[in-house]
């Protein structure tokens, strides 16, 4: 993995909440233990996956706490620090970086609907700002923007410390732009398990991955057998996978990823509102996929 500060398999982690919707430290540290054994090259800390709208500065900085002490330096700790305003952006980045992050993960503002030149802007100070590699986060689906492959290559090389892309929005021929352009050691990451094959494929490095908590091990066998070259049988697992990626966005993530944890026995309880938990319908359902890749 040289020239890859963080591997190739990188699960963005449920955050695990109590009875009461509180976090629930004991259970977040068994979760971060669980996806290391699982075999994860590094985690991302509260992502959409980690239903960071939701989870408020302070209960940030404890949950980064909580899975740096349970990590314990075995794999790379990514806290994603992004948010749709710059100063504010900046100012947590430089609290969270004081607690021994490896990196950081920044996503597309969203919502103001910023122009390219003010995307560059955003992440260029903050890159300019902190000391740790950041990976920028583009997903249209959620920011309402997409960030142009020009302005991600601009960044790339203007930026040392910009060091990969988590790529979602699903436009190949940008993926194929991204990786032609791309300065020595900028990596580009899918940042949807369904399109990870098909990333690789043009020379992506691996995956941020949602179905990471679930199935670690199945998804990270996909992961090295594309990054080996071996895409036949890289096809294969991601076929016999494909079921349950689509399964868990039938609704809104991470909705259904906790029911699955539900499912397979580690219970890390419900979402935030405005998510609602999954039905009986959905749950079902579900279960039948699980069953029918062998995840249960």
């Amino acid at each position: 993995m040289e020239n890859l500060p963080f591997g190739r398999m990188i699960t963005a982690m449920v955050t695990p909440f109590d009875e009461a919707g509180e976090l629930d430290v004991p259970r977040v540290k068994q979760l971060a233990d669980r996806l290391v054994v699982g075999g994860n090259d590094a985690l991302i800390i509260n992502g959409t996956t980690g239903e960071s709208p939701t989870v408020f500065y302070p209960q940030k900085m404890e949950l980064f706490r909580a899975v740096l002490e349970a990590v314990d330096g075995r794999v790379p700790v990514i806290a994603n620090v992004g948010d749709n305003c710059t100063a504010d952006t900046i100012d947590f980045a430089l609290k969270v970086q004081e607690l021994g992050v490896d990196g950081f993960m920044c996503v597309v503002p969203y919502y103001n609907k910023p122009p390219q030149e003010g995307m560059y802007q955003h992440f260029a100070a903050i890159a300019r700002a902190v000391k740790l590699p950041i990976v920028l986060y583009n997903i249209p689906g959620r920011c309402v923007v997409n960030m142009e492959a020009e302005t991600t290559l601009r960044l790339a090389r203007d930026f040392e410390n910009i060091v990969a892309i988590k790529e979602a929005s699903g436009r190949m021929e940008q993926v194929e732009a991204i990786v032609a352009g791309a300065p020595e050691g900028f990596a580009v990451y899918s940042g949807d398990d369904s399109a990870t094959l098909p990333i690789m494929e043009r020379g992506g490095v691996g995956v941020i991955s949602t179905i990471g908590n679930v199935a670690p091990e199945r998804m990270r066998q996909l992961v090295y057998l594309a990054a080996e070259g071996n895409f036949a049988e890289a096809q294969r697992a991601h076929d016999q996978l494909l079921p349950l990626m689509e399964g868990l966005f039938t609704t809104s993530n991470p909705i259904l990823v906790k029911e699955a944890l539900k499912l397979v026995g580690f219970p890390v309880g419900g979402v935030r509102l405005p998510l609602v938990s999954a039905t009986p319908q959905q749950s079902a359902e579900l279960k039948a996929i699980m069953e029918a890749v062998g995840v249960l």
